[in-house]
């Protein structure tokens, strides 16, 4: 095999990107996975783009990110299959509608259109809210995509622009400029890119990428009952309780006419069985909202691994330690809306370009003094 400028470790909808915005820029990329394009994490999550602002650096990225989706989604939304349903951020108590107006104001300050809305106009907006709602926050920009398939194309997209892939080949190891295979054979590139999802954490144990499981549910078809991606305003800053588990409602309208039901986060726990009290929580907490979910069909449920850091922003640069290792990984729940952000920015570290947005809050030397713990 001719040695590649780029090794990129894992093709999920992160390294996916990763792989074609570098061969985009004339840099020949081998894309690696043990499997295939968008089976790990990315296959199991929700597929939400949406603009979060919890902070600043947090909102810079989202924005950078969707910009880049809508060119995409120009040429691709049907392989993506895109739904711009927008955001309705629900509040269901005073003090989440105060929260809610002023994600409102930081939201339309940075030009992603965010309109605040009475109970009343909320009602009238999406009729499968239940009654009694305080307001919300209506983000018409906000849409949905099937990640998996979104990853399948860029894979695709890296082999038409002469990019090179490697599925079926687990890595056993990363070194500087080169990985290891699970069978022996040593492959060395000029640079390494990890993007291995929670594999992070055995393939760099320096680099504090930790498991954080979700259960989500889908529904049978019930096509133009939602209009709307529904979420609780509770949702990222919910609190988790004795049992270590946060619930926070998110419920998405798929373009095959389904429902897709989160969300929770939980941690501690490295396995991916269901549990149904967890599950029975996270359907107690949509239906508070969504009323009719409870006369609905549950088709299917299943649970996935997001791979988190204690600070809640990815990694996304230069390895500290390690020559020519690179990471872009640890993006939990925001992997698939800050997929192309995350691509351009590394790219544009790895290239030594001028970065669109201030690189250092995603820097995985901020850990450098902190031992990694992998069991959190």
């Amino acid at each position: 095999m001719k040695r590649p400028d780029v090794i990129v470790v894992g093709a999920g909808i992160v390294g996916a990107a990763c792989a074609l915005e570098l061969q985009a820029r004339r840099r020949d990329v081998l894309l690696v996975d043990a499997r295939h394009p968008g089976a790990g994490v990315t296959a199991a999550g929700m597929g939400h783009l949406v603009a979060l602002d919890e902070s600043a650096d947090e909102l810079d990225l989202c924005l950078l990110s969707l910009a880049r989706w809508d060119e995409y989604l120009a040429t691709h939304a049907g392989p993506a299959e895109y739904v711009r349903c927008g955001t309705l951020w629900v509040a269901e108590d005073d003090a989440q509608m105060a929260h809610a107006l002023t994600r409102a104001e930081r939201l339309g300050r940075r030009g992603w259109d965010a309109e605040a809305l009475s109970g009343s106009r909320l009602a009238r907006t999406e009729p499968a809210l239940r009654a009694g709602l305080a307001g919300g926050v209506r983000v018409a920009r906000d849409g949905v995509v099937y990640p998996p398939a979104v990853a399948r194309d860029l894979a695709a997209q890296l082999v038409a622009r002469g990019g090179r892939t490697l599925f079926g080949a687990a890595v056993a190891g990363i070194g500087r400029g080169a990985v290891t295979l699970s069978s022996g054979r040593r492959i060395d590139a000029g640079d390494v890119v990890v993007a291995a999802g929670t594999d992070v954490a055995r393939l760099l144990p320096d680099m504090p990428v930790f498991p954080r499981k979700g259960h989500l549910a889908i529904t049978a078809r019930y096509p133009r009952t939602l209009s709307h991606q529904v979420v609780s305003m509770g949702y990222g800053q919910t609190a988790a309780g004795g049992d270590a588990l946060a619930v926070a409602a998110n419920v998405q309208p798929r373009i095959t006419g389904q429902w897709l039901i989160g969300s929770c986060r939980q941690d501690g726990i490295a396995d991916t069985d269901v549990d149904p009290r967890v599950l029975a929580h996270v359907l107690r907490a949509a239906i508070a909202l969504l009323p009719g979910l409870a006369d609905m069909t549950i088709i299917r449920s299943w649970t996935g691994l997001r791979p988190a850091t204690r600070d809640g922003r990815p990694l996304i640069g230069p390895h500290p330690a390690l020559e020519h290792v690179w990471l872009a990984a640890g993006h939990e729940g925001l992997g698939v809306t800050t997929a192309f952000g995350t691509a351009r920015l590394l790219a544009d570290l790895m290239l030594a370009c001028p970065v669109s947005i201030d690189a250092s809050p995603y820097s995985p030397a901020r850990f450098v003094h902190e031992p990694a713990r992998h069991d959190v």
